[in-house]
Formats: C-alpha cells, structure tokens, sequence
C-alpha cells in the first residue's frame, strides 16, 4: 500500500490539471484495494450541494452532472460527521439515498471518507463494491490518507474556480495572503519566466575560447540591462532599496558570477550548461538556509541566472504591452522583473510563490502598489488580458468580475484614494483622542533609506530600529566605524526624538550567510542576546559605535531582544557600561542611554515587574509574543489561522506587562503588527500603552482612529471583551465598534 501511495502521489502531481489528477484518483484507489466504484464528491457552498466530480464504475456522463444536497444521502452524512463511515450494506442504512442514473444500486459495501482542508468538509471520497462487506482498517486508512492529499489539490482547485460547477464567471477568484494592503482593478499581465534553466542540457564543446567569449558578452548585456532598470526606479525608491539593484550587478561582475561560470566552461561545458550548474548550486545553498529572508535572495540569483541565459540563446525577448492599469502577475516575480513594467501603469501585484520577506514585497510596499503572495490556483495560462479586481486587504483576486462587483471595487478605490488624502493631512497634528488622551507614534525600521517616509507621516520617534539589516547585507560583520555611520544618519534625522536601537537580534529566522547557526529548532534556540552575551566582541563593538554616533544628539534608547532572565539583563547592562566608559574615556563627550527589555517571551511575562526595575523601559515584541505564546509559527499556513494578537490570553499577558512597568513607575511600549492594526490599537490604547511602534505605512491610520476614538470609550470595551472567550468574538466586537464610529475604512477597502 505504501508503493501504491507513492505512485499515487507522483501521479498526481504529474497531472496536467486538477480533474485529471482526480480522474487519476479514483483510478488507482480501485486498483488499490480491490473494488468496482470509487468516487469523489466536492462540496458546492455556493449551493449547499456535492457535485459528483469523477467516478470509476458508475455511468458515463455522471460526472460535473449528478449532485446530492449537502444534507442527503450517505455522502452528506460523512460530511456531517467528519468522520469515516464504514458499511457491510449501505442500503439498509436509514440514510440511504440512491443516486439515479449512476448504475450504483448495484453496490453494496461502501466506505466513505471526508476530504477536511484547514477544518473546513471540501467534500467525500467514497470506495463500493458489489460484494456485501466490511472494509478492513489498512484499507480505511488508506482512503483517509488519500483524502488528506485530495485536500490541498481541491482546495487550490476551487479557489482557481476549475471545479466550480457555475459556469457565472463572477463566481471564479483566487485566495492568497496579503503582501501589501489595499484595491485595485486592472488587466492581468502575465510575467511569464525569461527562459528555462531547468530545460538547458549538458553538452561537451571543444572550441572553450567561443564559449566563454559568448558568456562575456551575455554577461555584458545583462549588466547593461540591470543598470537600466535601476535607473528607471531610482525616483520611485528609498537609497536603501535600490542597492538591490548594485547586489545584483556585483553578483554579474566578472570576479563573481562570471568566474564561476568560466572555470566550469573550461572544463568542456558549454556556455548555458555551465550557467545552469552554477546557478542550482547556489539555489540549493540558499533554499537550504532557515532564514526567511535568505532563502527569497534564491529567487533574486535565478532571475539573474535566466536574464542571462535569454543573451545567451539569442532570442528575441518578447515585447509586453501594457495596459493603462495592469495587474502584474506571475509565479515568482522579481524587483527587475517589475522594474521592466512602467511605474504609472501597475496597480497591483499578484505572484503564486514568495514571501512577506521578498524583495517585490518589501518595493511593492515602498512604491504604495497593492500586493498579494502565494496565490492558490494561480493558472496563469488562463489569466492573460482578462479583468481582475484586486482586494489586498483579503488576500482575494476576483476573475472576470461582474459589473455590479466592478462598480462596487470602482466606489471603494475612489474612498480609498479619498481616505488617503484625507490622512497626509494628519502629519502634523499628535495622535490624540477626542476626550484628550495622548500617545507617541513611532515607527519600526530597518532601512536607513526609510527615514524620509517615517518623517512625511508625522513619526514622533523610532520604537524600534532593526539592526541586524546593515549586517545582513554584508558578507561580514560591519566594522565599528561603518556602524557609526549608519546609526548617525538615523540619529540626526530624527532629533530630537527618540531613537530605540534594538542590539543585534540573528537566530530564530534572521541569519547571517558569513555566521552560520544550524539547529533542529532555531526558535528555541541560539538567539537574540544569547548570542550578544556569548559574542561580547560583537555586542560590544555594536553598542560603542551606537553610543558614539549619538554623541550631541544625546536621543538614543538601547533595547535588549530575546530577553528570558534577569541576568541577561544585568549582565547586558554591565558591557554597555563598558562601552561608554571606554567612549568617555577616548574623549568622546556622550551620554549614557536608556536601556530597555524586550517582553517577546512568557518568562519574560512573568517577570516584567523585576526587569523593569533593572532598565529604563520595557517594550513588547508583539510578533513574538503572539507566537511564543500561542506556539503557532505565523509563516506556517497550515496554522497562520491560529495566530491571532486578540487570543484572551495574549490581551492578559499584555495587561499584565502594562500593570508591572507602571507598578515601577516605567513606561512601556508595543512594537510590532498588532501596533500598526487599528482594531488593536483601540484595546492597546486602553490598557494604557505609553507608545505605539509600527510601520510608517501603518502610522496614518492608527493615528485616525485615536483621534477619532475616545479613551473612555476604549476603556469600556477593554472591560467588555476581557469577558469574551474567542479572539473571532473579540475582534467581532472591535470591529463592530469602529464601524459604528465611523471608521470602518480603516480595516476593510472604502471609507
């Protein structure tokens, strides 16, 4: 059974479409376990009904035809169950129901399982046979595990709209994850890739001077052509994100990419041959590392790696037209890849694979373009040139959409770009309620180029600055005087409000390619000030160039990451004292900064009232907080569902930290998403947060609902929901509030 699995699954994954490996399904089962029917029903929510989708052993011309209401039959109790049901004689079952013109009164014995995707019934897989009896437990648990695999497949399937009875197109849309937020409507454009690595063969040549000078001279047209592209950025780009584009023409220069490819070239292998090899090897080395952020620069060195594989086969690479709204999709799109479109013509982004750590991710956001990630059942054969609306909010591309939709997005965008008028009018005024309650903005950064965005939006300060950013962008550790560098130009722009510097914080899913850490759990392990405290030559380097870049703009705050126990804090506090005294010393006239915690754990929870009295400040790490607390890894979508800032446990330990920084006269700060979401931002503000730390994109909007929200009020709701049990009800309930206060266009498209 086992074989049969596996050969199952390659053929499934080998099929053309989702019907085909369906057909394949019911195919294979029969062979499996020996029986004359087996067929898949999925489930029609639209109609509450199943559709027969493939069969084997029943009729010809059954299948997309016959359909059982989502209450009838055997099939609708397997669904109502959630749950195999397993019969000698299923006709003598009260629940019976003959399915006309299917030939299966014939059958007997029937088995039938639920295909369950992320807890939802997507249909029932069903095995008959003629032969009166009772299916024995391998066999069960063989159509349960074929049925955890149909899952993904119909759920993909049916978000694409492709097993979708309705032949109303207005009813096909696509689910991803939101990348950035917002509404667009536009015309898919299909970024197609440039050409395949993966197609290229090997073949031995004899003439190894030609073949290098044709990868020279693809090469050189390569890097003509990245120049290109940057420039046509450059206006739309903070200083930050166009380096991208120098990484990606030192990647091509000659002593690098190029080196490589030649030394293979000269051991007989053809130019695109010698290509391919180098570009798997380091694919393979990047899509190895447990870093988020590492593994997307794969994507970045295989656009590389096809932009110059197309010079080098010559041919002509086909011209796209734009239309005046076009919504760029692919499978994998690339910042060059988006740099080729024309800026004023993109209204949104929409890409199969990728990441919220992805370059195209991190500029769509930079740019203000709508983006959604990892779409589900994007095929893109079937999207060029047809109308798509757009909504990033939700993560949902609508295809073919009807006029009523189309006017109602129409309305939307326009409240949208009318909400957004109405919010740069904020910048100057301070987030402060109606009933004259006051809280500092700040924003979290981790790009020296995001200074300028974080000032336009009226920032009253820096919550949290990254710094593991400028290391890793290098291929080693920055020294004292480049860190300097970097952290002045932060100081002085923003003084004199406050700058919150965050020490070096790699492990978990931050690591560096020149400090390797390989562990089976790296979230539990060597991370964050672990590894300072371990490192002192690199803890204490880190802190003296922050100390003396604030040198006459005495503004900088030091924040501890990862903190688990007291001692880290006491023995952090101790080197930082080192390290200004050392500055002091070598006649730099500094001041010594505060210094504060990170509350990302539980222990950390539980001792927040004895760090706060060892530090200045506390600050919480809502990102982690939320994971750690709830052990839910928010990149894993198998449970992104579960990770949620208003789980009841996660607004009590969040009271709780409040309680014990105020209880030693300590302020405390939240940093993180929850900071930027306003439907949290109503409760944080009520249980009596001093700042609020999140991205200047998310700063406007927060600062709308304080202004437009008062603090008794918050107060009142914080009482309600600390009686609620379920994080749905909760933001239920906060939602609902904002809505009623006018403000439901800060959570959803519209005003």
């Amino acid at each position: 059974m086992l074989k049969m699995m596996q050969r199952i699954i390659q053929e499934v994954n080998a099929a053309h479409s989702a019907q085909e490996a369906l057909h394949i399904v019911v195919e294979r089962v029969c062979e499996a376990i020996g029986v004359e029917a087996c067929s898949i029903f999925v489930l029609d929510r639209s109609t509450h009904r199943y559709m027969l989708i493939a069969s084997r052993g029943f009729r010809e011309g059954v299948n997309g035809v016959i359909s059982l209401a989502e209450d009838q039959g055997l099939v609708g109790l397997v669904g109502q169950r959630e749950e195999p049901i397993n019969l000698n004689n299923a006709s003598v079952h009260p629940n019976y129901h003959y399915i006309p013109r299917t030939g299966e009164e014939k059958y007997k014995a029937f088995l039938g399982v639920p295909i369950i995707h992320q807890r939802r019934v997507l249909g029932v897989l069903v095995a008959q046979q003629t032969k009166a009896r009772i299916f024995g437990a391998d066999e069960e648990a063989f159509l349960v595990t074929i049925s955890t695999q149909l899952s993904d497949l119909i759920a993909h399937a049916q978000s694409a709209g492709v097993l979708s009875r309705s032949t109303n197109q207005t009813d096909k849309r696509i689910v991803g994850i939101p990348g950035v937020s917002g509404v667009a409507i536009g015309t898919a454009v299909i970024a197609y890739p440039l050409a395949s690595l993966d197609a290229v063969p090997d073949r031995k040549v004899k003439d190894i001077a030609v073949e290098i000078d044709i990868f020279n001279k693809a090469l050189v047209r390569t890097r003509e052509e990245i120049k290109m592209l940057s420039e046509r950025l450059s206006h739309h780009l903070p200083l930050e994100e166009q380096d991208l584009f120098d990484a990606y023409l030192r990647i091509l220069d000659n002593e690098s990419l190029g080196i490589e490819v030649i030394a293979v070239i000269k051991q007989g292998q053809w130019a695109q041959g010698a290509l391919k090899q180098v570009i798997a090897h380091h694919s393979r080395l990047y899509e190895e590392m447990d870093d988020a952020y590492l593994r997307e620069r794969g994507a970045d060195l295989r656009d590389i790696g096809r932009r110059v594989l197309s010079y080098l086969q010559a041919d002509a690479r086909e011209k796209i037209i734009y239309p005046e709204r076009a919504v760029l999709m692919g499978d994998e799109i690339t910042p060059a890849r988006l740099a080729e479109a024309p800026r004023e013509k993109v209204v949104a982004i929409v890409t199969a694979k990728g990441s919220i750590n992805s370059h195209v991710v991190i500029i769509a956001r930079a740019m203000g373009i709508p983006t959604i990630i990892g779409a589900e059942g994007l095929l893109l054969s079937d999207l060029e040139n047809k109308p798509v609306i757009v909504d990033a909010y939700h993560g949902v591309v609508y295809i073919d959409p009807s006029k009523t939709l189309l006017e109602e997005f129409a309305r939307l965008e326009a409240e949208e770009k009318e909400l957004s008028r109405s919010l740069e009018k904020l910048h100057g005024v301070p987030a402060q309620t109606p009933d004259g309650y006051r809280i500092p903005l700040y924003v979290n950064t981790g790009l020296v180029g995001d200074i300028q965005a974080s000032l336009s939006v009226g920032a009253e300060g820096v919550g949290l600055y990254r710094t593991e950013v400028p290391f890793m962008v290098r291929d080693r550790f920055p020294s004292e005087e480049e860190q300097r560098i970097i952290y002045r130009q932060l100081l002085e722009a923003f003084t004199p409000r406050p700058v919150t510097m965050r020490t070096l914080d790699i492990g978990g899913d931050k690591v560096l390619p020149y400090f390797p850490i390989e562990e089976p759990n790296p979230f539990l392990g060597w991370r964050g000030i672990r590894i300072t405290l371990d490192h002192p030559e690199i803890f204490l380097v880190q802190v003296r160039a922050m100390i003396h870049a604030s040198k006459d703009c005495n503004n900088l705050q030091i924040m501890l990451p990862m903190i688990t126990s007291l001692h880290e804090v006491i023995d952090a506090k101790v080197l930082i004292t080192r390290a200004y005294e050392e500055l002091r010393e070598e006649g730099h006239d500094v001041v010594m900064p505060k210094i504060g915690a990170m509350i990302e754990v539980p222990s950390a929870v539980y001792q927040a009232e004895l760090i706060a009295q060892q530090v200045d400040f506390l600050s919480v790490g809502s990102n982690d907080l939320i994971q750690y607390i709830l052990a839910v890894d928010r990149n894993n979508f198998r449970v992104a569902n579960l990770y949620e800032g208003l789980h009841p446990a996660i607004i009590n330990a969040l009271l709780h930290i409040v309680r014990a920084a105020h209880a030693q006269d300590k302020k405390v700060s939240l940093c993180g998403e929850m900071a930027g979401d306003p439907t949290c931002a109503i409760l944080l503000l009520a249980m009596g947060f001093d700042s609020l730390s999140m991205s200047s994109a998310s700063l406007p909007r927060v600062k709308w609902v304080i202004r437009n929200f008062n603090l008794s009020r918050a107060q009142e709701l914080l009482q309600e929901v600390l009686l609620m049990h379920h994080s749905k009800a909760i933001r239920t309930h906060l939602e609902k509030a904002l809505e009623e206060s006018g403000l439901g266009g800060l959570i959803r498209a519209g005003k």
